[in-house]
Formats: structure tokens, C-alpha cells, sequence
């Protein structure tokens, strides 16, 4: 697994200094309750710290559902002026006694994988996949950092990596 340490350019926000309200979407899930809360508070620190407008938020059941709901939101938003430039994804996968921890997180991953490769904008993946609640905890300020905080980040990158591209000429 990854340390934060391992991963510092990530944090590095220095690129984002003249990124201008950004406007994001957050889907996230009912299931592990208190993670997920902690994930979206982290995603919106930043968002707040970088004037990012969250153009909405919205609640599924499971992880199962969160691509479905990635493609609803661009669908509801795409031809309007406060369209989301990137959706972030949050849920909580925890591996219990049966195979269905599998199909879940294949499922998410290859939803939100094919979304990012249809969708005008991207869908990051804040979606933990993990063996314990523990290993949770460690992802949500402990030594491998704060994953809300970072799929924000990303977002606002990848945002401000759409905003050159359009404005570049060659």
C-alpha cells in the first residue's frame, strides 16, 4: 500500500494557485456511515480552501450504484452553465466472509473506468476497498494520509489540467 510519504506531489497545491471556482459533484454512499462522512469533510476542506463550487451532492445505497449516479449527474448538468467539471466518487468497501467484496469492487472500478472514458470530465475514484475498518482510520488523517482530502486535490488538478488544454494552441 501506498504512504503518503511515497506520494507528496500529489499534495503539492501550488499548481492550483490560479484555478478559479472550480465546480465539482460528490456522489457518495449510505454503507460505512462515519468513513464516508469523514471522506466527504475532507473533500470539503479543500474544496472550500480553493473557492470550488460543489454544484451537488448526492447519496446512492452502495458502491454498486455510484457509476450510475456519476452518469445521472452529467446527464441533469452537461448543457448547463454550472456543470460540474469533475465528479468525485466516494465509498467504503469492507472484505467480509463471502466473494460479494469482489464483485463490488470490480464493479465500481470498472464503472468509474469506463465513465472517465466516455464522460467529457472526469470521475475520480475516492472508493476505499479494504480488509478492516482499521485500515480505514489510516486512510482518514492517519499514515496514508487523508483520501478525501487527496480525490479533491485530484480533482481540482485534473480540472485545472482541462482548463489548459483548452486554452492551448498548436
Amino acid at each position: 500500500m501506498a504512504q503518503s510519504s511515497n506520494s507528496t506531489s500529489l499534495l503539492n497545491t501550488n499548481a492550483l494557485s490560479t484555478l478559479q471556482t472550480p465546480r465539482v459533484a460528490i456522489v457518495y454512499t449510505e454503507w460505512n456511515e462515519p468513513i464516508i462522512n469523514e471522506l466527504v469533510h475532507g473533500c470539503e476542506k479543500v474544496a472550500k480552501e480553493f473557492h470550488t463550487h460543489i454544484v451537488h451532492k448526492t447519496i446512492v445505497p452502495g458502491a454498486f450504484e455510484i457509476p450510475f449516479a456519476c452518469k445521472q449527474i452529467w446527464e441533469h448538468y452537461h448543457t448547463k452553465e454550472n456543470a460540474p467539471e469533475a465528479i468525485i466518487a466516494f465509498g467504503t468497501v469492507i472484505r467480509g466472509g463471502t466473494p460479494h467484496f469482489d464483485y463490488v469492487c470490480k464493479a465500481v472500478t470498472e464503472g468509474i473506468t469506463q465513465l472517465n472514458l466516455t464522460l467529457p470530465i472526469p470521475v475520480i475514484f475516492g472508493v476505499l476497498t479494504l480488509e478492516n475498518e482499521a485500515q480505514a482510520w489510516e486512510r482518514l488523517g492517519g499514515i496514508h494520509g487523508h483520501k478525501g482530502e487527496e480525490a479533491a486535490i485530484a480533482a481540482l488538478k485534473m480540472i485545472q489540467n482541462s482548463r489548459n488544454l483548452k486554452h492551448t494552441t498548436n
